[in-house]
């Protein structure tokens, strides 16, 4: 079955509608939106700004629009400013695409407001994170994920 088949029979037996609609999930797991060392550490902040990027996607309306979209901790500190002071922290990539069958994609124009009020949040309430960016490839030449 095709993923638009799948939620129709989903939706027949009364699967809730949340769970329908949820992106995929890698399956070799969220170690491939961490390029390079992997520790518990660079996981928590991984999470944490991926729940920020979705809960801005569902808060917008933006979500459902999508194939699927997430946040990937990049292996590159970055030199910032924090209060008075310098930071040296890693950054951080948003990335959102819609596609029909995972073998091409492309990335999804988000609204400017969805993209600044996300940054915004992670660079606020994200320890280690200084920097945000929106990942803008197609795939191919690209993957979906990371690694």
């Amino acid at each position: 079955l095709f993923k638009d088949e799948v939620r129709e029979l989903g939706a027949s037996l009364g699967i809730p509608h949340r769970a329908l609609w949820r992106h995929p999930f890698p399956g070799p797991g969220l170690a491939v939106r961490v390029p390079g060392a992997l520790t518990e550490e660079k996981l928590a902040i991984t999470r944490e700004a991926d729940a920020i990027f979705i809960g801005e996607l569902r808060r917008s309306g933006w979500y459902e629009r999508v194939w699927q979209a997430y946040a990937a901790l990049l292996p590159v500190k970055t030199v910032g400013v924090k209060g008075d002071e310098r930071s040296y922290e890693q950054a951080v990539s948003l990335r959102a695409v819609v596609s029909e069958d995972a073998m091409t994609a492309d990335w999804v124009e988000l609204p400017y407001e969805v993209l600044r009020s996300a940054s915004n949040k992670i660079l606020n309430s994200v320890k280690g994170i200084n920097r945000v960016l929106y990942d803008i490839s197609t795939k191919p030449p690209a993957s979906i994920e990371w690694e």
